[in-house]
């Protein structure tokens, strides 16, 4: 019968001791899914409505109206319902919510039960999730390490996000992680001999944090560990400059480490920037409602261009911006849609029209590590989920070298095809 018997909501804490909400579904009474939604610090406007409680509690970050919603309005909606109809539940939590953005129940209640359906979906049919989504999975994502922390991820003076490495060199997804933690632990020595022990901070997603307001003087730091590191050639660098963080929208220009540039003059400064250190990607390097400047940026750089807060996983803003050219990839976040369904599209409606996709954690993540099966479900060839340090991160990593090793030689490690998937 496959019907949903139980679905159930509560509080966790993520990595950042900030609560966010917990899902439980059932199905025969015996197979159960979990899923523990994610949270951003760093958040574009447009995206779907996080609902918190606004009390005293938790410094009015808690979550217990998400949970509540959960508990009383969306379970008795979806009992009896068949778990292995998603896009049916999906419509479901959508018609209860009834609003643009989820603002109702709440994006991270809506897709808390999303998620856990499927996952108990395969649960049920005892499928390993990632090919419970895609039987035809095969894909192991290069990931995106970040090293560096900066802008609202850290502490320290750094405008730019994050300072990111792509081993596209390696030949495997779990050579990839060597290399990448090898780079870690001589960055870790060289930090600590230039600027002493409080450059060993890290930031949000495990990147260290040095004293350095500088974007080249991170990249020249990043570059000398992975000189030393014996990997350069295998080595290749990505940002996120998250750039609408430093925008000054009623003066039309961007500030950072003492200057005030232009969308023409930040489009040189990136330009010098590639010319400069192999930078292949770069993420937000534009203010968020800037389509215009995307396009004229996408067609500078001949490099990959990702939209977060410019696409925010929305298939209209995506859909915008594939009409104007701006960018040529979109960084996939489940919880800026609300449903797995919706995020799923989303991820096909980029593909089908040439650009690539970027699976994502979120700066407030937890040890759940669904989003590794994810990128292998969609045979995207990315993933971005921080350091390869502390477990909110090597959960996600530790979960694809299961995967890797469950496919064998059926799998295939995406390297340097990251670029031509599709």
């Amino acid at each position: 019968m496959n019907e949903i018997t139980s679905v159930r909501a509560r509080e966790i804490i993520d990595c950042r001791g900030i609560p966010t909400l917990e899902v439980e579904v059932t199905v025969e009474g015996w197979a159960k899914g979990r899923f523990a939604v994610p949270s951003g610090l760093s958040r574009g406007s447009h995206e779907a409505f996080e609902l918190r409680d606004g009390d005293t509690r938790f410094r009015g970050l808690g979550v217990r109206k998400a949970v509540e919603n959960v508990n009383k309005i969306i379970a008795p909606a979806i009992l009896g319902m068949d778990a292995l109809s998603q896009r049916e539940i999906d419509r479901t939590l959508l018609e209860l919510d009834g609003t643009e953005n989820k603002s109702k129940l709440g994006a991270n209640a809506i897709l808390g039960v999303s998620v856990a359906v499927a996952k108990s979906a395969s649960s049920f049919l005892d499928i390993p999730f990632f090919k419970y989504m895609n039987q035809y999975a095969q894909i192991l994502p290069l990931p995106q390490f970040n090293l560096i922390n900066g802008g609202k991820h850290a502490s320290n003076d750094l405008d730019f996000q994050e300072f990111i490495i792509m081993p596209e060199g390696a030949e495997s997804f779990s050579e990839s992680l060597r290399i990448a933690s090898e780079v870690n632990f001589i960055l870790r020595d060289i930090l600590l001999e230039k600027y002493g022990k409080s450059a060993l901070n890290v930031g949000d997603e495990g990147g260290f944090a040095p004293p350095i307001s500088d974007v080249r003087e991170a990249l020249d730091v990043l570059s000398e560990a992975v000189k030393k590191s014996g990997y350069e050639d295998e080595i290749v660098y990505a940002l996120d400059v998250a750039s609408t963080h430093f925008y000054d929208r009623n003066e039309g220009i961007y500030t950072f480490q003492g200057l005030k540039l232009s969308r023409e003059e930040m489009i040189e400064f990136y330009d010098s920037l590639i010319s400069d250190y192999p930078i292949v990607s770069m993420e937000d390097p534009l203010y968020e409602d800037d389509f215009e400047g995307y396009a004229e940026l996408t067609k500078s750089l001949d490099i990959q261009i990702v939209g977060d807060d410019l696409f925010v996983t929305n298939p209209k803003r995506l859909k915008k911006g594939i009409e104007m050219g701006a960018a040529n990839a979109v960084l996939w976040k489940m919880n800026q849609i609300g449903t797995l369904t919706e995020a799923w599209d989303v991820a096909q409606i980029a593909m089908r029209n040439g650009y690539n996709v970027v699976v994502s954690e979120r700066s407030g993540e937890t040890e759940d590590e669904t989003i590794a099966d994810l990128s292998v479900s969609l045979n995207c060839g990315q993933i971005k989920t921080g350091a390869p340090v502390r477990g909110e991160r090597t959960s996600k990593y530790n979960q694809l070298l299961r995967i890797e090793e469950e496919l064998g030689e059926n799998g295939m490690f995406a390297g340097k095809k990251w670029r031509k998937l599709y």
